[in-house]
């Protein structure tokens, strides 16, 4: 196996080195990447000028292969050429050339440019600043002078010149006018009639000649700042018939048709000054710079002046240089496409050579994958074989859980449909007992009590059964076609009563008064008594609950509003979800009634949503839609729906309501107890019921939260604290915790009352530093039992308290409070003793609790009270210092807090019946 290994590990390493030589091979004459990118803008000139400087840039650019170059024609638009070289910039150019438009625009984006570290050669113009690489291009100063100079030599006689200048703030528009003027100053016959700005453009330069053709007649010689401008000027001149012997001079001299050199062979222009295009002067510049070689950063370029007397040599030199350049072309072409054959040549060998280096690669492969192929089909077949006999097994344990389910849920839903029967005979007989006034004078709270639970236990068959019928059974609606605004308004009337009670005002606020919907009566009520219900018992005293209908053209809506205490967004993700309570709901429910409301509408083709703020109210809007289309025939029931039954189906919602009516407070007992107890339980039945148990023996204290218990047990201090552990806010054991945690309340006994009886639930309980768990239901007796065993077991903590305050036994953590509470109580007493103003507010500001607080927690813990606890241990140090000390008795009654020594004395006899005198001649030790 090994050296069959090490075989396969020979053959990829030589297949590998097989291909990488024919991947080497097929890549060696690959044509290489261009070495340098040129970007160029161009803006400024006539298309003939510019198209001049692009071929002779494109000719010299023809010697340098390998090299991207990027053009632009900006079209005379400074914006258009700043956004040009932004774009050439994120290309990532390595140089740039540019033939500004105007000086002043363009200067920041050139700046920027070359700030980059990216080389800049300016063209033809300068910008307004000298942040650039190098210029190319004519001297516009000696042109304008030149002209200027040409035409006082060939003048005789008086010469009135019209200047035709460029665009305004263009640097060779005002070079040129300078060099011009300073060129006519030593001629005095030649001085310039006029100036205008032709902006470099032909039709620019004819409109404003034809404005100022006032002046016109004075003329007799025209400079044009360019070769097209002077053109604009003939044609003008012709056309408003003026003598053709007014020369006209231009700066260009471009060859070609249209060119300067063109009008002034054809006597168009009188002369033209040769301004070169600088293309292939900037094209040399770059490479220079690219390849760190020398260059001048100035390169001015020579001009001369183009007459008749030379303009047919010109001529031919250009068309002599213009065959030679597309001799060049030619040849270029022909390179190119020899090229491009042996690029197809290399590249067929190319694939050939990796398609033979693959072929021998994936053969080998093909080879070794093959045998192992084999091995691995038998493999992969025992395995199907083993899956297969899995996948039976677990269709059997499938069939067996499903049909334990369905059994376990008709157990479920027999039980349910069982309970009914003794409800109804439990219900029966109450009523008529509390129909009864003798009966209903002795026991009527209780029974009213067994009665709403019951109605309450009702409802909750009522809602699992219904729940079992649409998810097991997939019961099918019977929908008729029914007023949905009388049929709502009946339900919102059944609560009328209650929220009145309750002080909450309840609105119905339809938008028509009939509206046809189709709906089951018996079920559909199910979902509209739960929502106004909820309405009723989330919505605080003086809350309003407003109840709208209104439809488009498809659905009718029902919204029902209300302003109580609303929902955090956790709790309206999870609303309809099966048996979900919010946890901090200030009333209990089973958290059937929302899913089963959606099961319902669902069946009626609907929907049902919420919006909740917490703190701010709740909405929930049922859509249903209009018509029957949306029903299969089997839904619809063409007898009209009867709901005459409306108020008896109410009653199981209004026991609800009166449970929530009933709440009382007993914080204030008509006597005060010696002994008190805080209760914690949000169950109203519940918590009325231990109330009435206790109120007879202890100071009752009620809350049914748990912030409430918090400061409830902060305020009064009781003996002892019965909570439930499900609570909405805090539960009871975080309240346990925080109340064990704390000095001014850890010594108060803890019994939890709880629905939850798992060995894990007790063990999280007394984790919790609760000092008993009782489980429901409970034995009234056992927990009596029990909180007198733990107030008994209080009183003897108490005296081992007072009889050893140092006792350094080892103590739970509530009980190692107290006995840090009572060592640091003891250290402030003693460090005092000789204060004569020390009282119990000086003790209650180092502690840092109340008066009252102190108070029951000394009581609590020594049995005596405050003055008392003092008064002794002044008294006792008084005794150790009349044993042990020199000091006179007076001093000792001022060193102990007393401020007349009288007083001390009479004092002292009272509590050990000796004088002070006595006790220290008689030396008694042991009184």
């Amino acid at each position: 196996m090994r050296s069959k290994s090490c075989i396969l590990t020979l053959f990829f390493r030589f297949s590998v080195l097989f291909l990488v030589f024919g991947i080497s091979y097929g890549c060696r004459n690959v044509k290489k990447e261009a070495s340098f990118t040129i970007g160029f803008s161009q803006c400024v000139g006539s298309d003939l000028w510019r198209q001049t400087m692009l071929d002779e840039m494109k000719t010299e650019l023809s010697l340098h292969p390998g090299v991207d170059f990027i053009y632009a024609d900006a079209e005379n638009s400074s914006k258009k050429q700043i956004s040009q070289v932004h774009a050439m910039l994120n290309k990532g150019i390595d140089l740039l050339i540019i033939s500004p438009n105007e000086a002043q625009p363009l200067t920041a984006v050139v700046e920027d440019a070359y700030n980059k570290g990216i080389p800049v050669i300016v063209i033809d113009r300068k910008t307004a600043s000298s942040l650039y690489t190098a210029y190319v291009g004519a001297d516009n100063y000696e042109i304008g002078k030149m002209a200027g100079e040409y035409i006082g030599t060939t003048s005789n006689g008086p010469v009135n010149v019209l200047e035709v200048m460029g665009l305004p703030g263009s640097s060779p528009a005002i070079e040129r006018d300078r060099g011009f003027n300073d060129g006519i100053k030593r001629f005095a016959n030649v001085h310039i009639e006029t100036k205008i700005y032709g902006d470099w453009l032909k039709q620019n330069a004819e409109a404003e000649i034809l404005k100022a053709r006032d002046v016109l007649p004075r003329v007799n010689m025209v400079f044009a700042h360019n070769d097209q401008m002077a053109a604009g000027a003939r044609e003008v001149l012709n056309r408003l018939h003026f003598p053709k012997n007014i020369k006209i001079i231009g700066v260009d001299a471009l060859p070609g048709t249209g060119g300067g050199l063109q009008m002034v062979s054809d006597r168009t222009l009188t002369a033209s000054l040769l301004y070169p295009t600088g293309g292939k002067e900037a094209i040399e510049t770059a490479f220079k710079i690219l390849n760190k070689e020398v260059f001048s950063r100035d390169n001015i370029l020579q001009s001369s002046v183009i007459d008749s007397s030379n303009v047919q040599l010109m001529k031919m030199q250009w068309s002599k240089i213009n065959g030679q350049q597309k001799d060049i072309e030619q040849q270029q072409a022909l390179l190119a496409e020899q090229q491009q054959v042996y690029n197809s040549q290399q590249v067929i060998l190319n694939i050939i050579v990796i398609t033979l280096v693959l072929a021998i690669v994936f053969g080998g492969l093909a080879f070794y994958f093959l045998t192992e192929n084999r091995k691995i089909n038998k493999s992969l077949e025992a395995k199907n074989n083993e899956i297969l006999l899995q996948r039976n097994q677990l269709i059997e344990m499938s069939d067996k859980a499903e049909a334990a389910t369905e059994a376990r849920l008709n157990f479920f839903t027999n039980v349910s449909h069982e309970f009914r029967t003794p409800l109804t005979l439990m219900l029966s007989p109450l009523q008529d007992m509390m129909k009864n006034e003798k009966i209903s004078s002795i026991a009527g709270r209780d029974m009213k009590m067994i009665h709403q639970n019951a109605y309450r236990l009702l409802k909750l068959v009522n809602q699992l059964i219904d729940y079992r019928k649409i998810q097991i059974d997939k019961q099918v609606i019977k929908a008729s076609e029914n007023n949905l605004v009388e049929f709502i308004k009946d339900i919102a009337d059944s609560f009328r009563v209650y929220t009145q009670k309750l002080h909450i005002q309840l609105s119905f606020t339809p938008a028509e008064k009939e509206i046809k919907v189709w709906f089951d009566v018996n079920m559909i009520d199910k979902v509209f008594f739960n929502l106004i219900h909820n309405a009723i018992k989330f919505t605080q005293e003086n809350g309003i609950i407003h109840i709208r209908i209104h439809r488009d053209e498809k659905n009718v809506y029902v919204d029902i509003d209300d302003n109580g205490i609303g929902m955090s967004d956790e709790d309206t993700s999870l609303i309809f979800d099966q048996f979900y309570q919010a946890d901090h709901a200030p009333v209990a429910g089973s958290g059937i009634g929302l899913s089963l409301s959606k099961e319902i509408v669902l069946l009626h083709h609907g929907e049902i949503n919420v919006r909740s703020e917490k703190w701010k109210g709740t909405t929930f809007t049922v859509s249903l839609p209009l018509g029957d289309q949306h029903l299969h025939p089997i839904e619809r029931s063409y007898s009209p729906g009867n709901w005459s039954n409306m108020i008896e189906k109410s009653k199981i919602y209004q026991e609800d309501l009166e449970r929530i009516m009933g709440k009382k407070e007993y914080d204030v007992p008509a006597h005060t107890k010696d002994r008190s107890i805080l209760i914690v339980e949000d169950n109203l039945e519940l918590l009325d019921y231990l109330v009435e148990r206790f109120r007879g023996d202890f100071e009752i204290f009620s809350v049914d939260n748990g912030e409430a218990a918090i400061a409830k047990a902060y305020e009064h201090v009781p003996d002892l604290i019965l909570s439930d552990v499900v609570l909405p806010g805090l539960s009871g054991k975080d309240i346990a915790r925080r109340l064990k945690s704390d000095v001014r309340t850890s010594h108060i006994p803890i019994i939890l009352l709880t629905a939850q009886g798992s060995t894990e639930h007790q063990i999280s309980g007394m984790q919790a530093m609760a000092d008993m768990y009782i489980t429901k239901p409970f034995s009234f007796d056992y927990l009596r039992a029990s909180i007198d065993n733990l107030l008994a077991n209080r009183l003897k903590l108490k005296e081992h308290f007072t009889s050893d305050i140092s006792s350094s036994e080892k103590l739970p953590v509530s009980k190692s409070l107290d006995k840090k509470f009572l060592n640091d109580f003891a250290a402030i007493v003693e460090e005092n003793l000789g204060n004569e103003d020390f009282d119990v507010d000086d003790i209650c500001k180092v502690i840092g609790i109340s008066r009252v607080q102190l108070y029951r927690k000394v009581k609590a813990l020594l049995g005596c009270s405050i003055t008392e606890y003092i008064l002794n241990r002044r008294l006792k140090k008084a005794k150790y210092l009349l044993n042990n000390e020199t000091f006179s008795i007076a001093e000792i009654a001022y060193k102990v807090g007393f401020s007349n020594p009288n007083y001390f004395s009479t004092v002292f006899k009272a509590k050990y019946n000796y004088t002070p005198s006595e006790f220290k001649k008689n030396n008694i030790q042991n009184t």
